[in-house]
């Protein structure tokens, strides 16, 4: 079920930094100079952890990347996961964040994390067959600091995105789309298919929204994957089985969240646990925030049961 929040609600149950940003940015004014000191850190139990809340910067896709820098940073959030077809820069529409982009592009990308005190710790990269392209990808993701792509390769990828995880030191995730002919990796059996018998670089990026779209128990999935899961894209969603079912926040759809947070700590998984939000509304910041909201609170309690 989807809660509807008012205004003074949200400003109790948000941060003081967070709530700050927020209201400059209704008024239409920047959230964050570059520079300026980020807002308090909005999940410490969860980093206590060792999940690595980001924010998966498809969530802002209808801004650029440093616009969605800023607003990361507004929700107290240091991680981000950047897609290659998203823009880097309104003012210049045709750039992507992606490995396309120029050496002094890279270091401009770089340098707006940095001032923003935000780390691309993940990259949504489009990996094929294709060795040289794949070879890019990986020098991309090394040189801005990532430790893991979330693909979803061919098949007859693997070999050789096995020997670049070994050559660059980075893990390769391979995400599931919902169920479709297109969406190979759908069912966690497949990811484990093409996982078996390789390199523990190689696992999967959980997106348990997606899950519930293809009819697919979120907690039993996990515990499938377990030895395997390298990154979360956290989402839930308010009905089953449908591919076109919208986006709730965590905790509030049917992937039975509070029990599957508790089997990433079951399982002493520590990673890269990105949100994903794909409902565009005006409404987005507070659905954001709610979800934070949701993954600190249940890591204090998880943390406070020792």
């Amino acid at each position: 079920m989807k809660r509807t929040w008012n205004r003074r609600e949200f400003l109790q149950t948000t941060g003081s930094g967070i709530s700050a940003a927020l209201a400059l940015a209704a008024g239409g004014g920047p959230l964050l100079a570059a520079g300026e000191p980020t807002a308090e850190l909005s999940t410490p139990s969860a980093a206590k952890l060792g999940w690595k809340v980001s924010i998966a910067t498809y969530t802002f896709r209808s801004v650029s990347f440093y616009e969605a820098l800023e607003k990361t940073a507004a929700l107290g959030v240091r991680h981000v996961e950047p897609a290659f077809f998203l823009k880097l820069d309104s003012k210049r529409p045709e750039l992507q964040t992606s490995e396309n982009l120029s050496a002094a592009l890279r270091k401009e990308m770089r340098q707006r994390m940095e001032d923003h005190g935000i780390h691309m710790s993940s990259y949504y990269a489009n990996v094929t067959d294709d060795a040289d392209a794949a070879r890019r990808v990986f020098t991309f993701a090394k040189e801005m600091g990532a430790g893991t792509i979330v693909a979803e390769p061919p098949a007859t990828a693997f070999d050789m995105v096995e020997d670049l995880c070994k050559e660059y030191q980075l893990n390769l995730a391979v995400h599931n789309h919902p169920k479709r002919p297109t969406s190979h990796y759908w069912h966690p059996d497949n990811v484990l298919a093409v996982c078996k018998g390789r390199s523990k670089r190689i696992g999967a990026c959980c997106d348990t929204g997606h899950w519930i779209r293809s009819k697919l128990h979120v907690v039993p999935s996990l515990k499938k994957l377990e030895g395997r899961i390298i990154s979360m894209h956290l989402k839930d969603v308010a009905e089953w089985g449908k591919p076109e079912a919208r986006d709730v926040p965590l905790g509030q759809g049917l992937a039975n969240y509070q029990q599957a947070l508790q089997e990433l700590r079951r399982q002493n998984f520590q990673g890269v646990t990105a949100i994903e939000y794909e409902h565009q509304s005006e409404q987005l910041m507070e659905d954001l925030t709610a979800c934070l909201n949701f993954v600190e609170k249940t890591a204090r309690e998880m943390l406070d049961r020792g």
